[in-house]
């Protein structure tokens, strides 16, 4: 379209407003309305022409826009966009696009707290992730942390918004007694074991019999477990394994207090076991003639010996009379408060404490009925060296998916998983199993020595291990199966006053 002679027409009747300095107001005024008035005869004039000139079938819009899209290379319809290659180091491709971030775990599950780069709400159940997230192959959790970091506060706010979930507590060993409070203001339990207090466990109680269990095979497998926490209690007080004529022994003397238990209806007791290895007469006795070659009871008298500290020892009172509490299936949390015992020296009494309460518990964990339920492991590097208590955690962690149980493991360091023994030794190889059967790991800060073990035990990448030596309190690195996220712990001002192990120092 032309519009020559309306832009024409618009600079003609412009031109009086470029008039010599000193022009009055009134020509001003006057050229103004003349441009004014042929502005608008110009665009008249041009929307005539256009209308004069417009196809009636839609031509131009056709022309502009035609439906096979614009011929040539200049077409994005018809051709592909064809462009060079490019390779780029992931550092790069970060800064080209920053905002990407992980889309989290799920929305179901229990508040912990904030994906620090997502900068979204951070959610952890493990029951929930069960199934649903690739690589999640069990329920089990590990915590390390140095001291101040906040771990404690993590593990225990976990333990208490898990109670609006249903789910139920154990803490089978509170060293410090740190849980005691926390499972007074839930209307949960604390049993404290020591010298001098009232509470008794018997770790022989028999646990109920489930439902489509017949009384025999539920009996065998009763003598199978208090047998198998003999011979941990055993193991941990010699610091060694039993030899074969021991574990005879020992057999003998369990058939023996089993036996006598039932005459008198009630449980087997520790102080039973005991008196029947110090009596050579009841171990000869029961052995068959030409079975055992040798002096049963000159090859037991180490284990005789070991089996009465339990009754005589550092733990007389605790574990070889009745129990004097129940468990209450129902309570929403039970603590066992061993902070009278073990020193910072010997700790080989909380060991042996911590093995009864841990049997005592298994009444409740083996029911089936029992429901979600959380078993937390305090202060674990006390336990890495004591063979016996790693296979019943073993146990119990290979088992937890059928328990319907997640075990928490807290220790200090990763190094401590090492403490356990030797490399291929078979301590050394229950420790690391339990690492291996965690699909969750929790790393608070490390010190800078401890970055290589950690880094080579989890598999951190120069990242994560980089990321890990600059947290903050509160702050860590969850490894949730093959998936990482750096999470920021918050706390409610009633838990932070809860959960305060500094009260003392303030």
């Amino acid at each position: 379209m032309n519009h020559r002679p309306a832009r024409r027409a618009i600079r003609a009747s412009a031109s009086p407003l470029f008039t010599p300095h000193g022009t009055d107001r009134a020509d001003r005024k006057a050229a103004r309305r003349r441009l004014a008035e042929a502005t608008a005869e110009a665009h008249a004039q041009a929307g005539t022409q256009q209308t004069d000139r417009a196809p009636a079938t839609g031509e131009a819009t056709a022309a502009l826009y035609p439906p096979s899209g614009r011929p040539g290379p200049a077409s994005a319809r018809n051709n592909r966009l064809k462009l060079p290659a490019h390779r780029m180091t992931t550092a790069v491709a970060a800064g080209a696009y920053p905002f990407l971030a992980e889309g989290g775990l799920s929305a179901d599950g229990i508040y912990i707290g904030t994906d620090v780069h997502a900068a979204a709400s951070f959610t952890f159940d493990p029951f929930e992730l069960y199934g649903k997230v690739e690589g999640f192959t069990n329920p089990n959790l590990m915590l390390a942390g140095v001291i101040g970091q906040g771990k404690s506060a993590l593990a225990k706010s976990i333990a208490l918004r898990s109670l609006a979930f249903g789910y139920r507590v154990y803490i089978p060993c509170d060293p410090k007694g740190e849980w005691t409070p926390v499972a007074a203001a839930l209307g949960g339990r604390t049993v404290a074991l020591g010298p001098g207090l009232p509470g008794r466990l018997n770790p022989l109680d028999a646990a109920a019999r489930p439902d489509g269990v017949g009384e025999t095979d539920w009996a065998g497998e009763i003598r199978k477990r208090r047998l198998l926490l003999l011979g941990s209690l055993a193991r941990t007080v010699l610091g060694r394994d039993l030899m074969p004529m021991e574990h005879t022994a020992l057999d003998i003397a369990l058939d023996r207090t089993i036996t006598h238990a039932a005459g008198t209806r009630r449980p087997p007791l520790l102080g039973d076991i005991a008196a029947a290895l110090n009596n050579p007469r009841v171990l000869h006795e029961a052995v068959e003639a030409g079975t055992v070659s040798g002096h049963l009871a000159e090859a037991a008298r180490d284990l005789a010996h070991a089996m009465r500290r339990l009754v005589h020892g550092d733990l007389a009172g605790m574990f070889d009379a009745p129990s004097t509490v129940s468990f209450d299936p129902n309570a929403p949390m039970l603590t066992i408060d061993l902070s009278r015992l073990g020193g910072a020296g010997d700790d080989t009494a909380l060991v042996l404490a911590m093995t009864c309460a841990s049997a005592w518990m298994e009444a409740a964990l083996a029911d089936p009925r029992g429901g979600r339920r959380w078993i937390i492991y305090d202060e674990g590097w006390r336990l890495m060296r004591h063979v016996g208590l790693l296979q019943r955690m073993q146990a119990q962690w290979k088992l937890s998916r059928g328990l319907g149980i997640a075990n928490m493991l807290i220790i200090h360091r990763l190094s401590d998983l090492l403490t356990a023994g030797d490399t291929g030794s078979h301590s050394r190889a229950l420790a690391e199993g339990l690492l291996a059967d965690c699909s969750t790991r929790i790393i608070y800060r490390q010190e800078a020595d401890q970055l290589h073990t950690a880094a080579a035990l989890l598999g951190m990448t120069s990242v994560e291990t980089d990321a890990v030596s600059h947290l903050g309190r509160g702050r860590g690195l969850w490894k949730v199966a093959d998936r990482s996220f750096i999470v920021q712990h918050l706390l409610h001002p009633h838990e932070l006053t809860l959960f305060d192990t500094d009260a003392r120092m303030h």
